[in-house]
C-alpha cells in the first residue's frame, strides 16, 4: 500500500515536471569538471549555492536535477554516470586507501566505456579520452585542482562540462544511458507494486531527509541476513518490486522529504503527507491544521479553522479548490540504522482527517491565560507538556509521540502514556499549565471514565459542578489566593509544600489549609475578607464534613481542571476590575 501510494505520487509529480522521468534523478553537486575534447583537465568551476545560516551565508552544494540515478553503494565499488566523487572521478585517495581508490576509478572508467563506446557525440568522446589518459597518481599535483583539493578529499561530487555544457544534457549521451538502464539485466519477475513483469531490483536506491537515519540514507525495503531470506532468494528477491517501482518510490519519498518546510518531526519520527494529483494546496492547509506551520497565503487563524471546520461536515472549500473526498496520506518514518521503520500510515479522504482533526481540536479547547500565544495548541506543543524542559534531551517519548500523532489523525482513543506524561510533569513541577489542562480534559472527552465526568471537562470553570475532586481543586485555587494577598511575594507557596499531597490525599492535607487559611484571612482588609470566604464556605457546601482519604488518577485530574479553571477565573477577574 505505501509503494503503490508513492508510485502513484510519483507519476503524478512526473506528469506536472516536478520529478526526474525514470533513470534519471537529483544529486548533489560541488563543482563542474570542465574538459577539452582531447579530454584534458581545463578547469573546475564551483557549483555552491549560498544559504543562509543564523546571520551568516555558507556555500552548499547545488541540487543538480536531472542527472544519471545514483547507484546504491554501501562497502563495495559501484560507480556513478557522468558524476560522481573525487575517488571514482579522479582517483583522488582521500582515506588513506590509494588502492581503493585505484579500484574506484577503473570501475568508472568501465562503467562510462561500457555505455559511451561507439557514441557518435563530441561529447562522449572527450569524456572518453578524459577517462583513457587521466593519471589518477598525478591527480594531487594538477593545478586545476589544487585550489579546491580540500573539498575534494571531503567527499566532494563532480560532474562533466565540455565546451559550456554538462555532459547529461548532450542527446546521445542521454539515450545511450536510458539504453543502459532500461536494458538491465536481471531476474525478471512480476513486480508486486506495478503488477507488471519487470527486472526485479535487488537493493533499492536509499532514503535521504530522515531526521536520525544516516546522512549517506537509509532503506527502507532491504533484506541483510539469511534469516529473512526464503526459497534461496537473496536480498529484495524476496520480496520482488520492479526496477521502475523501485526508483518511482524513493525518486517520490526523496522529493517529499527533500521539502524542508514541508516536513515535519514528531518525537524521533519524520513526518510527510501529500494528496491523490499531487495538489500542494491539501499538503499546505494539512501541516497549518496539523502542526501549527503557515497558514496559506494571507489567512488569519479564523479563516483556517473555518476552512478545518467546513471540510469537516464534507463541504468543500472553494477558495483553495479543496474537495474533501480527496484521498491523503500521512507517512512517519522512523530511523532504524541503515534502515527505516514505517512509525505510521494513514490514508483517509481529506475531509474525514479534518473532522478527526477538528474533532481533537474542540477536545482540547480551554480557556487560556492572556499571554499563551496559541488560539489552539499544535501538536508539537501538545507533547512538549511530557517533557521536562529544564533536560538537555526535550524530545517526547517517540513511541508515544507516533501512538498520539495516530490517534489524532484516525480519531482513536489517546494512549494512556500521554495522559501519564502529563500527570508526572504536574507531580513533579506542581505547575497545571493550559497544555497539561487541555490533555487532561481531552483524554478523558475521548477515553471516557465515570470518575472525570463530563460536568469537569468544560472549557472554563462550571461553577454548577458537585463534583467532590473538581471541589477540592477549586478550594485549593482559592486557599492559595488568600495566602498570595496575605503575604505578596512569598517565596514559598502552599502550593509548592502541599499541592500533590492535596491531589492525592485529600484528608491529610486540607485539615491542614483548613488551619492555614483563618491566619491568612486575617491579614486582608474587609472587603477582601468577604470576597474569599464567601468562595470558601460555597465550595466546603459542596465537600460535606469530611474529605476523600485517596483520590484516583482520574479523580486527580478532575482536581487538577478545579484548580486550573478556578485560577483562570481569578485572573479574569481581575482584569475586569
Amino acid at each position: 500500500m505505501i509503494l503503490q501510494a508513492l508510485v502513484k505520487l510519483y507519476e503524478d509529480l512526473e506528469a506536472q515536471g516536478k520529478i526526474s522521468r525514470s533513470g534519471w534523478g537529483p544529486a548533489k553537486i560541488s563543482y563542474a569538471l570542465c574538459i577539452g575534447e582531447n579530454g584534458a583537465v581545463e578547469q573546475l568551476i564551483p557549483q555552491m549555492a549560498e544559504q543562509n545560516e543564523g546571520k551568516k551565508t555558507a556555500g552548499r552544494p547545488r541540487i543538480m536535477q536531472n542527472l544519471p540515478a545514483a547507484v546504491k553503494r554501501s562497502s563495495g565499488v559501484a560507480s556513478n554516470f557522468l558524476w560522481d566523487n573525487a575517488s571514482y572521478l579522479l582517483g583522488i585517495d582521500s582515506k588513506g586507501k590509494p588502492e581503493r581508490s585505484l579500484q574506484c576509478f577503473q570501475a568508472c572508467r568501465n562503467l562510462h566505456h561500457e555505455i559511451l563506446d561507439g557514441v557518435e557525440s563530441a561529447a562522449a568522446k572527450a569524456i572518453l579520452c578524459f577517462f583513457d589518459t587521466w593519471e589518477p597518481g598525478s591527480a594531487l599535483d594538477h593545478p586545476v585542482l589544487q585550489e579546491e583539493m580540500d573539498r575534494l578529499l571531503s567527499g566532494a561530487n563532480l560532474v562533466f562540462r565540455i565546451n559550456g555544457m554538462f555532459a547529461q544534457e548532450d542527446p546521445a549521451i542521454q539515450a545511450a544511458w536510458q539504453a543502459h538502464y532500461d536494458g538491465s539485466e536481471g531476474e525478471r519477475m512480476q513486480c508486486l507494486v506495478t503488477g507488471q513483469a519487470d527486472v526485479i531490483e535487488a537493493t533499492h536506491p536509499s532514503i535521504s531527509g530522515v531526521a536520525g537515519a544516516q546522512s549517506s540514507g537509509a532503506a527502507l525495503v532491504s533484506f541483510n541476513a539469511p534469516a529473512f531470506c526464503s526459497y534461496g532468494k537473496e536480498q529484495s528477491l524476496n520480496a520482488p518490486v520492479g526496477k521502475y517501482a523501485a526508483f518511482a518510490y524513493t525518486s517520490a519519498l526523496n522529493y517529499l522529504l527533500a521539502d524542508r518546510d514541508n516536513v515535519q518531526k514528531i518525537g524521533d519520527t519524520t513526518v510527510v503527507c501529500w494528496a491523490e494529483g499531487s495538489d500542494p494546496a491539501y499538503q499546505s492547509l494539512a501541516l497549518a491544521a496539523l502542526f501549527g506551520k503557515e497558514s496559506p497565503s494571507g489567512w488569519k487563524e479564523s479563516d483556517l479553522r473555518a476552512a478545518v471546520k467546513r471540510l469537516a461536515e464534507g463541504k468543500p472549500v472553494e477558495e483553495l479548490g479543496l474537495d474533501p473526498e480527496r484521498t491523503f496520506y500521512i507517512l512517519g518514518l522512523a530511523p532504524n540504522a541503515a534502515r527505516l521503520s514505517v512509525r505510521f500510515f494513514l490514508r483517509d479522504t481529506f475531509g474525514r482527517l479534518m473532522k478527526h482533526v477538528n474533532d481533537h481540536h474542540q477536545r482540547m479547547e480551554i480557556v487560556r491565560p492572556a499571554n499563551d500565544a496559541f488560539p489552539t495548541l499544535p501538536l508539537w506543543a501538545l507533547l512538549r507538556e511530557t517533557v521536562n524542559q529544564n533536560t538537555r534531551d526535550k524530545a517526547p517519548n517517540p513511541v508515544m509521540a507516533g501512538a498520539v500523532a495516530r490517534a489524532i489523525f484516525t480519531g482513536g482513543p489517546y494512549p494512556a502514556a500521554l495522559l501519564e506524561g502529563v500527570m508526572l510533569r504536574i507531580r513533579a513541577e506542581r505547575n497545571i499549565t493550559r497544555g497539561r489542562a487541555a490533555v487532561i480534559k481531552a483524554y478523558y472527552l475521548r477515553n471516557q471514565n465515570e470518575e472525570c465526568p463530563k460536568e469537569v471537562l468544560t472549557v472554563s470553570l462550571n461553577e454548577n459542578s458537585t463534583n467532590i475532586p473538581y471541589t477540592l481543586g477549586r478550594l485549593f485555587s482559592v486557599y492559595e489566593a488568600v495566602q498570595q494577598k496575605a503575604n505578596p511575594g512569598i517565596n514559598t507557596t502552599i502550593k509548592d509544600k502541599y499541592f500533590n499531597g492535596a491531589s492525592s490525599t485529600p484528608a491529610t492535607i486540607f485539615p491542614v489549609l483548613d488551619n492555614l487559611y483563618p491566619k491568612h484571612l486575617r491579614k486582608l482588609d474587609g472587603g477582601l475578607r468577604v470576597f474569599f470566604d464567601r468562595q470558601v464556605m460555597q465550595l466546603k457546601n459542596v465537600l460535606g464534613e469530611e474529605y476523600p482519604l485517596r483520590l484516583s488518577l482520574p479523580q486527580q485530574g478532575s482536581f487538577n481542571l478545579g484548580y486550573y479553571h478556578q485560577t483562570q477565573k481569578r485572573y479574569e477577574k481581575k482584569e475586569e476590575r
